[in-house]
C-alpha cells in the first residue's frame, strides 16, 4: 500500500510493534492470563492511531493534489484563466488552518497574475500609442529632409524648414519624455517626497518657461492670491503638473488673451485654479479630457493630449485631485486640490 511507503508511518508501526511486544512480554512474565488482554488492548490502540494517521495522510495528499492542479491550471477554471480558487474543506484542526492559509496564498497569487497581465496589456498599449504619435512627425521630418536636399530652395526657405524641423524634434523629445514620466507614475516606481512649499511661489515658477511665448502672442497672466496657501507634496513633480495645466490653458487662449491663476486655502486642502479665456471645453469632451491622447474638438494644433493625463497621475500620487470645467464668462477651468 502507498500508505506504508511513508517512512514516518513505517517507523511508527515498528515502534508500536516493539512497545506492544515488550508490554506483552512483561505482562506474560507476571501472569499468563494478563498477556492476551494487554496484547489486544495495545493492538487496538495501535490500530486506532494508524487509522488517524491514515486519514491525516489522505487529507494531506488531497491538499497536495489540489495545489498541484491549481499550479498547472487544471481546475474547473473561469474564462479569465484564474481557476476555481475554492478548495474543499477538512475537519476542524491544524489541517483546516493550513488549508485556509494556502487558499489565501493562492488568491493573492491569482491577483498578482491578473495585475501582471494588466501591466503587459498596458505596456503594449503604451508602445502602440508612442508609435502612433511619433510616426506622423517623423514622416514630416523625412519629407522636409528630402526638400532640404533639393537645390531649388532659397536660403530663407532653408532656414524656415530648419526652424520647423527643430520644432518637431523638440515636440518629439517632449512627447517621449512625458510618456516615460507617465509610465513611471503608472508603474508605481516614482517615490514622491513630502515637503511643504508656498503655492504662490510654485505657480510663479511654473509660469516662467512660457513668459517669452506669452509676450510674443500678447497673452497675460493675472494672479489672484487669497492668503499664502501651502502645499504638501513633491515640489518637482507638482511643478510638472502645474506647468502642464498652464501649457494647456495657453494653447486654448487666443492672441492677446488672458489666463487667471487663483490660489486659496481651506482647512482641508490648498487649491490652485487655472482659467483661460478661450472658447471653453465642450460638454462631450469634459468626461475625457484627462484620458491619454484624447484631443477634443477645440484642441490646439500640435497638442498630443497627454499633458493633462500626466498632471492627473501626479496629483493622484500626492493625495490630490484635478477637476475640469468651464468658468462663467471666461473659458476652460482646471482646479487642482492638494489635501492635507
Amino acid at each position: 500500500m502507498e500508505f506504508f511507503r511513508n517512512r514516518d508511518v513505517r517507523q511508527q508501526c515498528l515502534l508500536f510493534a516493539v512497545v506492544l511486544l515488550a508490554a506483552t512480554g512483561a505482562a506474560f512474565s507476571v501472569s499468563r492470563q494478563a498477556a492476551l488482554p494487554v496484547f489486544l488492548t495495545g493492538a487496538v490502540f495501535a490500530a486506532i492511531s494508524l487509522l488517524f494517521t491514515w486519514r491525516r495522510t489522505r487529507d494531506v495528499q488531497r491538499l497536495a493534489e489540489e495545489l498541484d492542479s491549481f499550479l498547472h491550471m487544471e481546475t474547473k477554471g473561469s474564462s479569465s484563466g484564474r481557476g476555481d480558487m475554492q478548495m474543499q474543506h477538512f475537519r476542524e484542526g491544524d489541517l483546516e488552518v493550513l488549508r485556509d492559509e494556502v487558499e489565501k496564498l493562492l488568491v493573492r497569487l491569482s491577483r498578482q497574475s491578473v495585475l501582471l497581465m494588466a501591466d503587459k496589456r498596458q505596456l503594449s498599449e503604451a508602445l502602440a500609442d508612442i508609435s502612433h504619435q511619433i510616426r506622423t512627425p517623423l514622416t514630416s521630418l523625412n519629407l522636409q529632409a528630402e526638400r532640404l536636399r533639393g537645390s531649388a530652395l532659397t536660403e530663407d526657405e532653408r532656414r524656415a524648414l530648419l526652424r520647423e524641423m527643430t520644432g518637431m524634434l523638440s515636440r518629439i523629445g517632449w512627447l517621449v519624455e512625458t510618456l516615460l514620466k507617465l509610465s513611471k507614475l503608472e508603474a508605481g516606481t516614482v517615490v514622491m517626497r513630502k515637503e511643504e512649499f508656498p503655492a504662490g511661489e510654485l505657480a510663479r515658477e511654473a509660469l516662467k518657461p512660457f513668459e517669452i511665448s506669452m509676450e510674443i502672442h500678447g497673452q497675460e497672466c493675472i494672479f489672484d492670491l487669497s492668503g499664502e496657501p501651502v502645499i504638501r507634496g513633491d515640489y518637482t513633480w507638482t511643478l510638472e503638473a502645474v506647468q502642464n495645466v498652464i501649457k494647456n490653458a495657453l494653447e486654448h487662449t487666443p492672441e492677446g488673451g488672458r489666463i487667471w491663476i487663483s490660489l486659496r486655502e481651506t482647512p482641508l486642502f490648498a487649491e490652485i485654479v487655472i482659467t483661460d479665456s478661450g472658447t471653453g471645453i465642450a460638454d462631450k469632451d469634459l468626461p475625457h479630457v484627462f484620458e491619454r491622447f484624447y484631443r477634443g474638438q477645440n484642441a490646439a494644433a500640435g497638442n498630443f493630449g497627454i499633458g493633462l493625463a500626466l498632471a492627473r497621475s501626479i496629483l493622484a500620487g500626492e493625495n490630490g485631485v484635478i477637476l475640469a470645467g468651464n468658468s462663467k464668462g471666461r473659458g476652460g477651468q482646471f482646479t487642482m486640490r492638494f489635501y492635507r
